[in-house]
């Protein structure tokens, strides 16, 4: 393990001050909740400025590895959850499942209800037609991590209203027991703050930062099946997206590049509501 730095090499200071660091924790020297030295004795114990060593806390920083309570000090993170929902057509359930991570769900109300204007507008329904209303709250290891509210309407799948999610993946269900597959959809994410209840549930302070993820799901002949709105912990989440760059006729061929111009969008007005 390497525990200095090398003043002759061309590589920044700060750059292997973050290394030595990360060692540690990858190592297991430091774990989730650990405090680390102080700036002025991680000054003292690599022989560098504090400008070094807070450039390299703050990139630390960035990456999740650390975070930094204010009058309190510097502290070892719990590794963020990365999640693929950004780009792929499964749900929360399944994605963690691939992952090699076990998700329990909490099924806060499971209700059919009448649609309002804005959830209408999203699955293409009349207002006040029934949908199966769900909210679930999804931990990670006893961790909360996600709170999503799921509308489907109603006569897609009524059976849907009584099935039990808590260990159950809701895109499977739909597909091996409703004969509904979903093929594409338009998905939204925005940072957004915590309020009072979503704080309380999240098991986080109130105006914590928040990853806000909206979609709307659609069948094979463009039926819209699911519109969600799911608020991830911006502390414990991150996510993946995988980037291409080709020739237009390759990315038509790929199936990139689908025209959504008669997809409901997804507005700020919409997100407050």
């Amino acid at each position: 393990m390497n525990e200095t730095i090398n003043f002759e090499s061309r590589i920044p200071y700060y750059i292997q001050l973050m290394d030595i660091l990360k060692e540690k924790v990858q190592l297991g020297n430091w774990v989730p909740g650990d405090q680390i030295p102080g700036e002025q004795d991680l000054c003292e114990l690599y022989g560098v400025s504090r400008t070094v060593v807070r450039q390299a806390l703050r990139e630390l920083e960035l990456e999740g590895v650390i975070n930094r309570r204010k009058g309190k000090g510097t502290f070892i993170s719990l590794p963020k959850i990365s999640e693929g929902l950004a780009q792929k057509l499964t749900g929360f359930y399944q994605d963690m499942v691939e992952r090699g991570l076990k998700p329990v769900t909490k099924v806060l109300h499971q209700n059919v209800s009448p649609s309002n204007e804005k959830v209408a507008r999203f699955l293409n329904i009349k207002p006040g037609e029934k949908v199966i209303d769900i909210l679930r709250l999804r931990f990670i290891n006893e961790e909360p991590i996600q709170l999503v509210t799921t509308y489907i309407p109603f006569e897609i799948c009524p059976a849907l209203a009584s099935v039990d999610l808590t260990n159950r993946s809701l895109y499977e269900y739909l597909e091996k027991e409703g004969g509904v597959l979903i093929v594409k959809g338009r998905r939204y994410i925005e940072a957004v703050l915590a309020n009072e209840s979503e704080a309380a549930l999240l098991g986080i302070e109130r105006g914590a930062p928040l990853v806000m993820l909206d979609s709307i799901s659609f069948s094979e002949n463009g039926q819209p099946i699911e519109y969600y709105h799911a608020l991830h912990r911006g502390d414990r989440s991150r996510f993946e997206v995988e980037l291409f760059r080709s020739r237009e006729s390759a990315t038509k061929t790929m199936g990139f590049g689908q025209d959504f111009s008669d997809t409901p969008q997804i507005s700020k007005e919409d997100v407050s509501k």
